[in-house]
């Protein structure tokens, strides 16, 4: 079953190539520009937001980067990486929250926008801080996202924490954040 990645390195695309590391399978990748080949109609028929990462795998086609996590994890069982059914609550909750309340709330951060008591009670980010220290407090009592071992909720989540809280210091860093940082990016697969 052939897979393609429609990527950029400049993008989440660099998220579903270390979860394609991960599974071991090969794959072709279909590097784009933003403004031009995203916006060309051939890739526009596969994505119509115009945007990277999306993956085809057997003709079926998988966008955004926690979706393509998700998809790989199931569509390749020998890699291990889907959850159990004790790690399947935190597995999702975790790789979900990373990619709607946390995305979301870095999104209004890194625009100025400050958030009041009202956009904080209707928005899905909620209260940004809020939002970080529940995400530090699990990490603190947990070794990855979903309990003991790395899944592919650690791709996910470990890759916007690496980019919140180290490249684009967005997110003030702590010890549950270095600790767990240190652990999913040693593998060998994160530096592909």
């Amino acid at each position: 079953m052939p897979i393609t990645l429609y990527t950029n390195p400049m993008s989440r695309g660099k998220i579903a190539e270390w979860m394609l590391a991960e599974v071991g399978v090969p794959y072709e990748k279909i590097d784009l520009e933003y403004g031009t080949s995203m916006k060309s109609p051939e890739f526009l028929a596969l994505n119509r937001m115009g945007k990277v990462p999306a993956l085809v795998h057997d003709g079926q086609v998988i966008t955004e980067a926690a979706a393509i996590c998700l998809y790989l994890a199931e569509a390749f069982p020998d890699a291990q990486l889907a959850p159990t059914a004790d790690e399947r609550a935190d597995y999702y909750r975790w790789t979900l929250f990373a990619a709607t309340t946390l995305e979301q709330g870095m999104a209004f951060r890194g625009s100025d926008i400050v958030l009041d008591d009202k956009q904080k009670a209707t928005l899905g980010c909620g209260d940004v801080e809020q939002a970080i220290a529940a995400l530090a407090e699990h990490l603190r009592t947990h070794d990855y996202v979903a309990g003991a071992r790395f899944t592919a909720a650690d791709v996910y989540v470990g890759s916007q924490l690496n980019f919140f809280v180290r490249m684009f210091k967005m997110i003030p860093t702590c010890d549950a954040f270095e600790q767990y940082l240190n652990r999913v990016t040693a593998r060998p697969a994160a530096s592909k």
